[in-house]
């Protein structure tokens, strides 16, 4: 029996990090980043639905979504950020549920959904457990505002726009406080998976 395993974090929080930890021990880890990447791509459904919402103005010469025009888009404007996601969303959860499924077919101990806004999205019904990995505010702005190059203002504009830590961690299986060293989070993880064994 499989236990599918929800990660999730705010942006900058290091989930990432644990992420490679789990697959350097031989656990599938399905990203729904990297699905949602490739369901956006020139020529899928959901790239022409997007075309068709925002205009070609958020279109790079060679015809590719330009991440960083849509985002400062939806990062913006509530209304817009919700129509992006109705687009994107069922087009990711398809994708994940499949590989999931197949995952689980297999008979693997555990599988993890790596899915940033696993609550915002009101995704736990794909999970069995959820893992929130979490930072202090403070280190959450820094290591946002110096990973993507963004304003203090810029960077507090995308926290916002995600459910606090805070309200995350309550409703967790489990926490993984990444403010320490990366051994101290991968000693959390091991503990967090021996107990699910």
């Amino acid at each position: 029996m499989s236990l599918v395993i929800g990660l999730t974090g705010g942006i900058a929080s290091g989930k990432s990090t644990v992420a490679r930890m789990l697959i350097d021990k031989g656990i599938t880890v399905i990203d729904a980043d990297i699905i949602a990447k490739q369901a956006v791509e020139k020529g899928m459904p959901a790239y022409r639905q997007i075309i068709e919402a925002f205009g070609k103005e958020i279109l790079l010469e060679n015809g590719e979504l330009d991440r960083r025009k849509l985002g400062s888009i939806v990062f913006t404007n509530e209304q817009k950020r919700l129509m992006l996601n109705n687009i994107v969303h069922p087009a990711v959860r398809a994708e994940m549920m499949k590989q999931r499924d197949e995952a689980v077919s297999r008979h693997e101990p555990f599988v993890v959904l790596d899915i940033p806004l696993l609550y915002e999205s009101e995704l736990e019904y794909l999970v069995d457990k959820v893992i929130v990995v979490t930072v202090t505010k403070e280190t959450q702005l820094k290591r946002l505002m110096e990973r993507n190059s963004l304003t203090e203002e810029e960077a507090l504009s995308r926290i916002t726009s995600q459910m606090p830590l805070a309200d995350k961690t309550k409703r967790a299986d489990n926490v993984i406080d990444n403010s320490g060293s990366v051994e101290k989070t991968k000693q959390q993880l091991d503990d967090i998976l021996k107990s699910w064994s």
